[in-house]
């Protein structure tokens, strides 16, 4: 990862190695280019150096949540807290944390974003930078976008749509970028987005309107009419109504919307099984879903993902599981050479994979999102339909790890990324 700055930092480290302000630099230049393992190592250290360090407890902390490591990240914002009570950002990460636990998170969420909605990013390039305005969710549901809006061309101002002060000015900008893409964790977000669009003359990626219609409920009801897709039943209910559900066909899924990556995500074989799976997850509200048979004639299930970027789709990866939940992180891909050689065979000739009639719902699956970004994961039935799982601005087209044997998903992955960065550019040149 080299650059001006982070050898800088090194200098710096070499004339005095426990500099907590040095080792706070290099994890942020680190976590800013995606080298997470380095920039939690270089925060660690820094905090054994310096533990009143907030900036690298906060840094710290922020990776965790974003890894998932709640408990260990809980401990840094508390220990924040501990120190300066009122410290934004750590209410702010840990009502992220409590609301995700069930607990109440009320006082953190006020303390955390009344008032401080509005975040200047850091701003790594020459010259001024193309100012751009990026909307988000302080409640999650974001599309990460660290991979695609270069901080070294874009000086980024993020506001937190549901806490945003409708009487202030906005931010100046060239370009909005509406981050938040889950429509059923995010609506609160998408209607202060809208009313924030609806104040600028500044092209919008990703209007809050069309994110709007992207619920799972509302995406199987409309994509399922179009030709080439099978979309599954669903179906939103109350914890207390699902006795309604005895009369679906077994087996049947259920979760709780606004998570992904399999949280809170259950298979249930028979409706005497139903009061337990309800009992398990959280909310007030769950969603119904029909299991679509993902299964090759090999017995194994497959997920592919598609980017839609600028209407052209961009094949992303396959995901090929013995488990009915299908996704890359758990699929065991790397010990399988035989599923990799089938997903660079997806990857090199997505068109001849998928054939015509799961490319023509594609297409038209983008048609009717009229996103500028957005995903799509399905599976192909046997006449050559797509098997409809999700379609949402939410998905994470992320760098895979330097191990070579992934060295045939780098082209892909930088093709989608490449487009979207030129997206930017071109909506938003250089003066």
């Amino acid at each position: 990862m080299p650059s001006p700055e982070i050898d800088a930092c090194l200098a710096s480290l070499r004339r005095t190695p426990d500099d907590a302000r040095a080792l706070h630099e290099l994890a942020s230049l680190a976590a800013a280019t995606g080298h997470r393992k380095a920039a939690c190592t270089a925060w660690a250290r820094a905090l054994r150096q310096q533990p009143d360090h907030l900036p690298a407890r906060i840094g710290l902390a922020n990776l965790l949540l974003e890894d998932g490591a709640l408990p260990e990240a809980r401990m840094q914002y508390e220990a924040a807290l501990a120190a300066t009570p009122e410290l934004p950002a750590a209410h702010q990460g840990l009502a992220r944390i409590l609301d995700e636990l069930g607990e109440d998170a009320s006082v953190h969420w006020h303390r955390g974003f009344a008032g401080h909605a509005v975040a200047q990013r850091r701003y790594r390039g020459p010259g001024a930078g193309i100012p751009l305005l990026l909307l988000v969710s302080a409640r999650g549901g974001n599309i990460p976008v660290r991979h695609w809006i270069d901080e070294r061309v874009f000086a980024v101002t993020a506001i937190y749509a549901e806490y945003a002060d409708p009487a202030a000015a906005l931010p100046p900008h060239d370009l909005i970028v509406n981050a938040i893409g889950d429509a059923d964790l995010c609506a609160m977000a998408l209607d202060g987005a809208a009313a924030l669009v609806a104040r600028s003359d500044a092209r919008v990626i990703n209007a809050p309107d069309q994110v709007r219609h992207t619920g799972r409920a509302a995406n199987a009801a409309r994509l399922g009419l179009l030709p080439g897709v099978i979309a599954p039943r669903v179906a939103s209910f109350a914890r207390a109504g699902f006795t309604a559900l005895a009369d679906w066909e077994f087996p049947l899924l259920l979760r709780a919307p606004g998570h992904h990556t399999g949280r809170h995500f259950l298979r249930v074989a028979q409706p005497a099984s139903l009061a337990a799976a309800v009992a398990e997850l959280p909310g007030d509200r769950l969603l119904a879903i029909s299991a679509l048979d993902a299964r090759g004639a090999d017995g194994m299930a497959r997920k592919y993902r598609v980017m839609l970027i600028g209407g052209v789709p961009y094949p992303l990866h396959l995901a090929i599981s013995a488990d009915w939940k299908v996704h890359y992180f758990t699929a065991g891909m790397a010990g399988n050479p035989a599923h990799r050689a089938e997903e660079a065979h997806f990857l090199r000739d997505m068109a001849g994979v998928l054939g015509p009639r799961a490319m023509a719902a594609l297409a038209a699956i983008g048609q009717k999102m009229a996103l500028d970004y957005a995903g799509v994961d399905f599976a192909l039935a046997p006449d050559g339909s797509l098997l409809l799982f999700e379609a949402n601005a939410a998905m994470v087209v992320n760098p895979p790890d330097p191990d070579p044997i992934w060295d045939y998903r780098r082209p892909a992955i930088a093709a989608a990324l490449a487009a979207m960065q030129h997206l930017l550019t071109m909506i938003a040149p250089r003066a």
